[in-house]
């Protein structure tokens, strides 16, 4: 049945998903994960402790906020919209890898463990990759969700983990899912999926919609630049928040993630209201500074006139009144958009 699914899709062909927009820069390959995981990290992770929120478990204890989103680290968030409660790819694990061997070890303990996460009502997934699917997390919430709300093909990992299949919902792009009145629209990114060098794309990979009857949230997942935010935006937006990845981008990387200069034109394209930036700060996962993303987020809305809401690891944030900037990451050198420019291939504007 699942195997049906993915060959009635439009966006599987010859065996695999494909992006809208052709994938022409992955540069990723063996030699890549080699100098990324062995090479000279520089300024790559912190020199000292990151500090977490310390109230983030009394804040959640309470019944779900109207509209507000915590941020554990990387894309792990609890979203929560009109008193029902979402938990974005979860990672609660020491690894966003296959184990310790390979060294891909967060910077800081989850602020909540996850025995102490409030209920949640279902596990949204953007797609498989490890440092957005951890199997020892899912396993132990396999019995405390009641709903997992997955990308086409994705399910099959979390029947392997001991989800239960009933509790298993897998969607493609535009398709969606109500959640105690909440709906949740799977929206196009471009990206790729897969748990190791080969076998690429068997799996889908996707953003989120949000959508109550008042509240609108928007999770981008991991994508390169595209102009289906604009049919996000025209489709499903407004949205008060939007949480878009900023991080772990290369030039050679430029059509799987988009980095922070087009993380705004995303923001913007998909009409968002407040941007949270994710997918930064928590595991060594590029060539860049660790810092250096918020730092070139900042100054790119702050050129836009963008609103940017930059939570500290356990951090909350309600749009209807989105905290000051408070700078609670070191000061450390990074590259600026000039120097280190990240562009996708395939737009107007983006370069042969």
């Amino acid at each position: 049945m699942r195997l049906a699914r993915l060959q009635g899709s439009p966006n599987y062909r010859n065996g695999r998903f494909v992006n809208a927009l052709p994938t022409l820069r992955s540069g990723l390959s063996a030699g890549t994960v080699r100098e990324w995981l062995l090479g000279a990290k520089g300024n790559r992770e912190p020199t000292s402790p990151v500090l977490v929120d310390p109230e983030t478990a009394a804040r959640l204890a309470g019944p779900a906020a109207d509209l507000r989103v915590t941020w554990f680290g990387h894309s792990t968030l609890v979203v929560e919209v009109e008193g029902v409660r979402f938990l974005t790819d979860p990672v609660f694990g020491d690894y966003a890898s296959p184990g310790p061997l390979f060294g891909v070890r967060r910077f800081f303990a989850p602020p909540v463990p996850l025995d102490g996460l409030p209920p949640i009502d279902a596990v949204v997934l953007s797609h498989d990759h490890y440092d957005h699917l951890d199997a020892g997390t899912i396993q132990q919430l396999a019995d405390r969700v009641p709903r997992f709300v997955v990308p086409l093909g994705v399910g099959a990992h979390l029947e392997a983990w001991g989800v239960a299949p009933d509790k298993i919902t897998e969607l493609d792009w535009w398709e969606e899912r109500e959640v105690k009145g909440v709906r949740l629209v799977a929206t196009p990114a471009r990206h790729f999926s897969g748990r190791s060098l080969v076998g690429r794309d068997g799996t889908l990979w996707a953003g989120w919609a949000f959508i109550g009857a008042r509240r609108r949230a928007y999770f981008s997942g991991d994508s390169a630049m595209t102009p289906q935010f604009a049919e996000v935006g025209d489709r499903l937006g407004p949205f008060e928040v939007a949480m878009v990845e900023v991080g772990a981008y290369d030039a050679a990387w430029s059509d799987v993630h988009m980095g922070p200069e087009q993380a705004v034109e995303a923001f913007q394209m998909a009409r968002g209201g407040l941007l949270v930036p994710v997918h930064w700060g928590t595991f060594n996962l590029a060539f860049h500074g660790w810092t250096e993303p918020i730092e070139r987020l900042l100054v790119a809305a702050e050129r836009a006139g963008v609103t940017v809401a930059v939570p500290r690891p356990g951090g909350s944030v309600e749009p209807d009144a989105p905290p000051a900037l408070e700078r609670w990451w070191p000061q450390v050198p990074w590259r600026t958009a000039e120097e280190a420019p990240v562009v996708s291939t395939g737009l107007a504007t983006a370069a042969a």
